[in-house]
Parts: C-alpha cells; sequence; structure tokens
C-alpha cells in the first residue's frame, strides 16, 4: 500500500488535521518546483531573502530614528519581496520548518534539526563577534563606532536568530531526485 504524498500522519496519536494537509500540498506544491529546483537557485533566493531582510530592516531603523515619512514608500516595496522569498525558501525545502512534526518523516524531522543545529552555532558565531567589536570598541575608546541604540541590536538580533534556520534549511536542501519511471506489476 502506498502513501498518498498529500497526507502524512507520522504522529501516532495525532492524526493529520485538514489544516496539516492543506500546508502539506502548498508546501510540496509540484507546479512551484522548477523556481527552486536546483542548488544555485536555492542559494540565490536565500541571498536575495538575506538582502531583503537587511533592506527591510534599515529601512524600519530609519523611519524610526529619522521620522522621516518617504521611508514608507520603500519598505511597503520590500515587504511583499521579503513574503514572497520567504514562501520560496519555505517550498524550497518543502516545508521543513513550518509543517508540524506529524507531517514530516523521520529523514525530514533530521534534517530539520540539522538545520536548526548549524542555524544556532551560525548565529551564535555572529552575535560572538558583534559583541566582540562592541567590547573592542569600548575598551579602546573608539569615537567612530556610531552610537547604536541596545534596542536595534537586540531587533537585528532577533531577526537573523529566527531566520537563520530557514536560511540554514534553504542552503542544505538537496535536489529531488529525478522521477524514475514506475514498472508495470
Amino acid at each position: 500500500m502506498t502513501q498518498s504524498t498529500t497526507e502524512r500522519p507520522h504522529g501516532g496519536a495525532q492524526q493529520a488535521t485538514k489544516y496539516d494537509r492543506a500546508m502539506f500540498r502548498v508546501m510540496n506544491d509540484p507546479a512551484a518546483r522548477p523556481v527552486f529546483a536546483t542548488a544555485g537557485r536555492r542559494r540565490a533566493v536565500v541571498g536575495a531573502h538575506v538582502a531583503l531582510t537587511g533592506a527591510t530592516l534599515t529601512c524600519v531603523t530609519l523611519l524610526y530614528s529619522r521620522d522621516d515619512a518617504w521611508l514608507i514608500a520603500p519598505l511597503a516595496a520590500l515587504l511583499p519581496l521579503w513574503m514572497v522569498a520567504t514562501g520560496v525558501l519555505n517550498g524550497g525545502t518543502r516545508g521543513l520548518l513550518e509543517l508540524r512534526t506529524r507531517m514530516l518523516d523521520e529523514r525530514q524531522r533530521a534534517e530539520r534539526d540539522r538545520a536548526g543545529a548549524v542555524a544556532h552555532r551560525a548565529a551564535t558565531v555572529l552575535l560572538a563577534v558583534a559583541a566582540g567589536v562592541f567590547v573592542l570598541a569600548e575598551a579602546v575608546g573608539a569615537d567612530g563606532l556610531p552610537g547604536v541604540p541596545a534596542v536595534w541590536v537586540l531587533v537585528y538580533a532577533l531577526a537573523m536568530v529566527w531566520l537563520m534556520p530557514l536560511w540554514v534549511a534553504g542552503l542544505q536542501a538537496r535536489d529531488e531526485p529525478a522521477d524514475e519511471p514506475e514498472e508495470a506489476e
């Protein structure tokens, strides 16, 4: 008996809900596969998502600190692009980080755990480097370091820690195996 690709109740007592099945179909839509079919395309989407995240956060920071209303225009353009890139990344990982655990098989659970572990290490290194720069600048009395309010450091750190697993999963995703013709029984 073959299991349907749209229904994967793996949770034992927890059966897939209507929402689970709908999200599984969205995250595994065959029509969207050409967008992220190769590692190069997935890397490009991850790069675009990182750039869009940085640009969006920069606009928000400038909007808040300078109180310039014109910054709403680029923000209004960036947010939909960021959302589309997020959707493409989620599709490229086949919903690895968005689907509930009961909808993932053992291999996908292991991939999600691996992406989370790598993302945790990468975020820790980046946060340690940032902390080191601030500590060093304070120690040497660097006047050239712009005064950055702690709230913005925390906002950027939060965004990075939140999105790092998605970026890592997008970079680690493997190409789909070529479909093999089914043998007649």
